[in-house]
C-alpha cells in the first residue's frame, strides 16, 4: 500500500496573518465609527461657535446704535427716529432668530458670571450687592453669557469710625 504523503501544516501559519488582518479591519471599522459619531456630535457645537463669533461682531454696532437712539429720543428728529426704529426691528429679528437676548440687570443681585463691575457706589442697606446702574448691556445666546454687562453695584455706607482723641503731651 502506498503511503499518502501529507501536506505540511501550513494552514495554521496562514490563518494567523488572516486573523490579524481581520482583527485590524474590525478595529479600524470601530475607530472610524467612533470618529464619525464624534464629528456628528461636535458639528452643532462648531456651528454655534461660528454664530456666536458673528454675533460678537454685531453687538458693538447694536450697542452704539442704542446710545445714539437714547440721544435722539431727547430731540425732535422725526424721520431719523423712524429710520432708526426700522434698523432696530431688523436687529431684533436677527437676534431673536439666533436666540440672543439682552440681559436685564438693574435691581438684580450682582453675579460675577454675568456682570463686570465698573464701580461700587454708596447706597443704603436695601441695595447692598444689587446692580444700581448699567453702563453697557450684556447679552446671552441660548442661555450662555456671550457679553457680560458692565455695571455699577451698590455697597452699604460704612459709618465713619471715631478716632480716640489724641493724648496731650
Amino acid at each position: 500500500m502506498k503511503k499518502k504523503e501529507t501536506e505540511p501544516e501550513t494552514q495554521p501559519e496562514q490563518t494567523a496573518p488572516q486573523e490579524d488582518y481581520y482583527d485590524q479591519l474590525i478595529r479600524l471599522k470601530a475607530d472610524f465609527e467612533n470618529y464619525r459619531k464624534r464629528v456628528d456630535r461636535e458639528k452643532p457645537e462648531l456651528v454655534a461657535f461660528g454664530r456666536q463669533q458673528m454675533l460678537l461682531q454685531l453687538l458693538p454696532v447694536y450697542e452704539t446704535m442704542l446710545k445714539a437712539k437714547s440721544h435722539l429720543d431727547k430731540q425732535d428728529t422725526g424721520e431719523l427716529r423712524k429710520g432708526l426704529e426700522l434698523v432696530f426691528k431688523e436687529f431684533e429679528k436677527v437676534f431673536a432668530g439666533e436666540n440672543v437676548e439682552v440681559m436685564d440687570c438693574v435691581g438684580k443681585p450682582y453675579d460675577p458670571m454675568r456682570h463686570e463691575v465698573l464701580a461700587a457706589l454708596d447706597c443704603g442697606d436695601d441695595k447692598d450687592g444689587l446692580v444700581i446702574e448699567e453702563a453697557a448691556k450684556g447679552f446671552t445666546c441660548c442661555g450662555k453669557v456671550i457679553v457680560p454687562a458692565k455695571v455699577c453695584i451698590g455697597k452699604k455706607r460704612e459709618a465713619p469710625q471715631e478716632q480716640p482723641p489724641a493724648e496731650e503731651k
